[in-house]
């Protein structure tokens, strides 16, 4: 495939391809208020009628009492901001953000309710996207992507240093992501008493697994540097687009090594929250960073990127589309550090007379 170099961009153009209208986006709002309304409810049922649920929920906290201000104001606070009423919208997402903090102090210290700490706090998060989408009628996730995270291309095209700062990335992105955050999540939920002993041979598949998404990774990665001149750090993005390596079968290898490896340490240090938190952050980056990132590349790259995205799935790899000759390693094809893009004028001036001078000489040679 011919590596076609696009001009530098440094920003985005917010994406508004067939996104659905406020009216709809406020719907979805309302539909998430109404479904919360109805789990507190049933909760509140299970509550009663379950005393191994208001133990796992509740600890030792009063139901009565809980009850008396947790159904007025996140049940019933629910409902009506399903109703399109707008002060209820604050009121359901502060009371529920209040509610998780305290839970989560609550359940720390006392080592009770674990299991309602993590419904509050799914609900919290749940509550802030709704009630955004409520009273802005939008996401504003362009912001995620803006400032040091803003889309733009790399500053150096040298392969091995591009190799070294993508080393460097890994290495942190990793450690925080699949590491320090894990062992945090790891820690509240003994602390909570919600630890699962999961069997030896999901332990072995999450090694296996942890070992697959981590060569995914790092084939993803090192793509990039070697045929794309960049990192995958949204911030020093590759110049050319990249259809070679895992690429050829998959838009989006470097996310679905990422998904792979946190699920990966879930199961091998048997932490159920660790698994949750996989699947939460991968579905939040799709939702939220993806449609951004595509705008990106379609704004830089055009027609090849919108056939490439014709071809090959997002998600689900196709061997199909598959071309032989473009998992060609660069390696095999240029053998120094630096690529063609770093010669010089003077320097391709200078090869182009020699050449010129060669071939004078040639000829004079043969009429001699």
């Amino acid at each position: 495939m011919s590596q076609t170099e696009k001009k530098p961009v440094t920003g985005i153009r917010h994406n508004k391809r067939n996104a659905p209208d406020k009216p709809l986006r406020i719907f979805h709002g309302r539909i998430y208020f109404a479904l919360q309304a109805l789990a507190g409810a049933a909760w509140w049922l299970g509550i009663i009628n379950l005393p191994g649920l208001r133990d796992a929920t509740l600890g030792g906290l009063n139901p009565l009492l809980v009850s008396a201000i947790h159904i007025p104001l996140f049940v019933i606070g629910s409902a009506l901001a399903a109703l399109n009423f707008r002060w209820a919208v604050w009121g359901a997402v502060a009371w529920t953000t209040l509610v998780a903090v305290f839970m989560v102090i609550y359940a720390t210290v006392t080592t009770e309710g674990g299991l309602g700490t993590v419904l509050m706090v799914l609900a919290t998060v749940g509550s802030l996207i709704a009630g955004t989408l409520m009273i802005l009628g939008r996401i504003p996730s362009e912001r995620l992507v803006t400032g040091p995270f803003a889309f733009r291309s790399s500053h150096t095209r040298v392969r091995s240093q591009l190799l070294i700062r993508t080393t460097i990335q890994i290495m942190v992105f990793w450690g925080v992501f699949l590491i320090v955050i894990p062992a945090i999540i790891n820690a509240f939920e003994e602390r909570w008493d919600l630890s699962v002993k999961f069997p030896i041979l999901v332990i072995v598949a999450g090694f296996a697994l942890l070992a697959f998404g981590t060569v995914l990774g790092v084939w993803s990665a090192r793509a990039i540097a070697n045929f794309g001149s960049g990192t995958p750090l949204p911030s020093a993005m590759a110049h050319h687009f990249v259809q070679r390596g895992p690429y050829a079968f998959v838009r989006n290898p470097m996310a679905i090594a990422g998904i792979v490896q946190g699920v990966a340490i879930g199961l091998f240090i048997g932490s159920w929250l660790v698994i949750v938190y996989a699947i939460v952050g991968s579905l939040l980056w799709n939702w939220l960073i993806r449609p951004h990132e595509e705008a990106d590349l379609r704004q830089r790259f055009g027609a090849e990127y919108d056939e490439y995205a014709a071809r090959v799935s997002c998600w689900i790899p196709s061997f199909s589309a598959f071309d032989g000759d473009d998992d060609t390693d660069a390696d095999d094809t240029d053998a120094d550090d630096t690529s063609d893009d770093d010669i010089s004028p003077d320097e391709t001036h200078a090869a182009e007379t020699d050449a010129a001078n060669s071939s004078g000489q040639d000829s004079a040679d043969r009429k001699q």
